[in-house]
């Protein structure tokens, strides 16, 4: 019977490395962890990721958080600081040594707060207090917002800022209040209280970023019912963008940031005011010529209408028709005057040619007695001695009958 013989495989360092590295990376628990310790060698290079240890009485595991979840870390890190580390273990080949490539991290304590902020959650979304039905409209154009926030955070600098650079009209009233620690539950309600007895267009509830524990107060139960109970709209500006609290889903409206808030509160800027102003004028403008040609047409028309109509244009008509008949008045005057003229001229030279002084110009003469002016036309009619009248052309003379002969 052969022995059996039994082939030890080799690795290289390489191959073994990557064999352990995909042994972690396979297994679904060690790729969703969290774990406790202490922070030590803390160190942020300029590459913007973060290396630190975290380590308790008797180990100790290397931590490494990329820039990109570092960049959302609300909790400042510090050496000897006691915290809870998100993440998942890895093995980094060229050093062969494993580490937790960490993507969350929190303070000893959050994971309570968390279990209880999930614990509350439930019971205000079971009674409906977090349903889109109740969500209502944010004014588009407000003319008085009023702001809960600290009168001495940067939250409330920020929300002023950006309500003066997008709506110097609007009116802003401001409840401030604390927003963390112990008094601050019960003076945001206070202040919403006295808000909403002010009647503003909208409310904006804010402030900075901080841990949870920081940012606590708006996850308390008698603050979300406030926001939740409020007559005017509230839009929820609290911490940064992945910062969520029960305040924000009990809001009308949630903002990822104090200044976002103000930017949707102010949804219509000065801008858009100036602009919508210039186009009315522009249509005003347009609208108002349009107007003033159409009734200048019209006006047109009338006044033609009413010179069609009008006494003068009959009175001018008259007139001309009076000028033409004067004229032809006087066409025909000259025309009957120039006929009768002629008529007149012939008559004339007809009267001319019966003329006896016509016929005393060519020699004869017209001999009348003088004692009764009978024209002596028989020689019988001269008598000697007889005193006649002898006209000629020229004129005429007297004479004396001393002969006659029958």
């Amino acid at each position: 019977m052969q022995p059996t013989l039994f082939h030890t495989q080799q690795w290289t360092v390489s191959r073994l490395t990557f064999y352990l590295r995909k042994l972690l990376e396979e297994d679904e628990i060690l790729q969703d962890v969290w774990v406790q310790g202490e922070i030590s060698n803390l160190s942020r290079p300029a590459s913007g990721h973060v290396y630190f240890t975290l380590k308790d009485q008797s180990a100790a595991l290397k931590c490494v958080m990329w820039k990109t979840s570092a960049a959302r870390l609300n909790l400042p890190l510090q050496n000897g600081m006691a915290v809870e580390v998100h993440g998942k273990i890895g093995i980094y080949e060229v050093s062969g040594q494993y580490q937790l490539y960490a993507d969350q991290i929190r303070s000893v304590g959050e994971g309570a707060l968390y279990q209880e902020f999930l614990r509350l959650r439930s019971m205000l979304e079971a009674e409906g207090l977090f349903a889109p039905e109740r969500k209502r409209p944010i004014p588009v154009f407000p003319h008085t917002i009023g702001i809960v926030t600290s009168a001495t955070g940067a939250a409330l600098r920020d929300m002023l800022n950006t309500l003066r650079r997008r709506m110097p009209l609007v009116r802003v009233i401001l409840a401030p209040s604390p927003v963390q620690g112990a008094e601050a539950p019960p003076a945001l309600v206070n202040a919403i209280e006295v808000l909403n007895l002010q009647f503003p267009d909208v409310i904006l509830l804010a402030r900075g970023g901080g841990s949870i524990e920081d940012l606590w107060a708006f996850n308390d139960e008698r603050v979300v019912r406030a926001v939740a109970a409020s007559r005017v709209p509230i839009i929820c500006g609290v911490g940064h963008e992945t910062d969520f609290t029960l305040s924000d889903f009990a809001a009308d409206l949630r903002a990822p940031t104090p200044t976002a808030a103000a930017e949707l509160a102010t949804q219509i800027t000065i801008i858009d005011l100036r602009a919508e102003l210039q186009s009315y004028q522009s249509r005003l403008s347009a609208s108002t010529l349009n107007l003033l040609a159409e009734k200048r047409a019209l006006l047109s028309s009338l006044v033609s209408q009413l010179r069609y109509v009008s006494p003068d244009r009959r009175i001018q008509s008259e007139r001309q028709r009076v000028d033409e008949l004067a004229r032809r008045a006087h066409s025909s005057l000259v025309h009957h005057f120039q006929l009768q003229s002629s008529h007149v001229k012939g008559l004339q030279k007809r009267l001319e040619a019966l003329n006896p002084l016509a016929v005393l110009a060519r020699g004869y003469a017209v001999v009348t007695r003088k004692d009764d002016s009978s024209v002596v036309s028989h020689v019988h009619q001269a008598e000697q001695g007889k005193q006649i009248q002898v006209r000629v052309s020229d004129g005429q003379f007297d004479a004396e009958i001393v002969n006659h002969q029958s």
